[in-house]
């Protein structure tokens, strides 16, 4: 016998005639006729190669063999049950159950900080899993099943995904203290496309978002592992860098040795947004997720509609610290 013979319909018969001990009451219970109550439990018998039940004038007994089997038919209409109640729950909650939710290196760190609590009241039954990497990474990920959702900075190849845009992030000056570009009037991206302009190692897009806002050499200045090291290095005086306005601190620098400046009304910036598999079953509840990571756009950041256009950013507090 193999599976494909094997009926859950069957199963609940056995065990209806196990707990009621008699063929008629259990027909009567699964609202079929005797006949075909006993015929079907004389097949799945001849089946499996077991007399499951001992049959009597007036009570029907289980064998040793039938006891080991009912016992095994329970917890198999028990998990099918479940399998049942798993998907009920899937259809009548945005998200449910384990989630891979991945961020690039220079978003996650403090983009989650600042939703999570809003997060898992909005999704109460999703646990997630939350991870880093770079773009490239996060894409393959994607593809192979091994991350479900990412928030990404666009563009990316969009091949067999789904992406919907979430904020506009935009990118501020950090320069050091002492610098001719601490102070001035309105700052243009083209200002800084100097030797003094540090960047991240290749691989990061926000390598490729600064070169390209400031029209700078891809090999100009120094190079750094992470935005920690780049605010590291310029507090050292190495130079000068954009920083995504998350990663911007509120607050002036207590240490009076960097300065952080906005740019003019057409200031870079980038697009983040949640991408995931347009094949995934669940894309209605990922759209649920999108939807409430626009609704939560940080401070300083300006949510995107549907379509994918910015509304006017949220103000935020000035972190700029003009050198005395």
């Amino acid at each position: 016998m193999n599976l494909s013979g094997l009926s859950l319909r069957d199963l609940e018969y056995v065990v209806a005639v196990a707990e009621e001990s008699h063929f008629g009451r259990a027909a009567e219970r699964c609202n079929v006729s005797q006949p075909t109550l006993s015929v079907q439990v004389r097949k799945l018998e001849e089946a499996l190669g077991l007399v499951l039940f001992e049959r009597g004038n007036r009570r029907v007994m289980l064998t040793p063999a039938g006891q080991v089997i009912v016992r095994q038919a329970r917890t198999v209409l028990a998990e099918a049950q479940r399998l049942l109640v798993l998907a009920s729950e899937g259809r009548g909650a945005p998200l449910t159950g384990r989630l891979v939710l991945a961020a690039i290196q220079t978003l996650g760190p403090y983009l989650f900080p600042l939703v999570l609590r809003s997060l898992r009241q909005e999704f109460p039954l999703l646990a997630l899993a939350l991870s880093e990497a770079r773009t490239a990474e996060i894409l393959e990920g994607l593809r192979d099943g091994r991350i479900d959702a990412a928030l990404l900075s666009l563009p990316v190849p969009s091949s067999g995904l789904t992406l919907s845009p979430l904020f506009v992030e935009p990118f501020l000056l950090a320069c050091p203290a002492d610098h001719a570009l601490a102070r001035g009037g309105a700052l243009r991206a083209r200002d800084i496309a100097g030797p003094d302009l540090l960047l991240l190692d290749e691989g990061n897009c926000l390598r490729d978002q600064t070169v390209a806002a400031c029209g700078a050499g891809s090999a100009a200045g120094r190079h750094a592992t992470s935005l920690e090291t780049l605010r590291s290095m310029v507090a050292a005086g190495a130079g000068y860098t954009l920083l995504p306005a998350l990663a911007v601190p509120t607050s002036p620098d207590p240490s009076g040795l960097t300065v952080t400046r906005g740019f003019d009304v057409d200031g870079p910036g980038r697009t983040i947004a949640l991408a995931w598999r347009a094949s995934d079953p669940r894309g209605a509840g990922l759209s649920h997720l999108a939807a409430f990571f626009r609704a939560h756009a940080p401070t300083g950041t300006a949510a995107c509609r549907d379509d994918g256009a910015p509304r006017p950013p949220r103000a935020r507090r000035d972190s700029v610290a003009d050198p005395v």
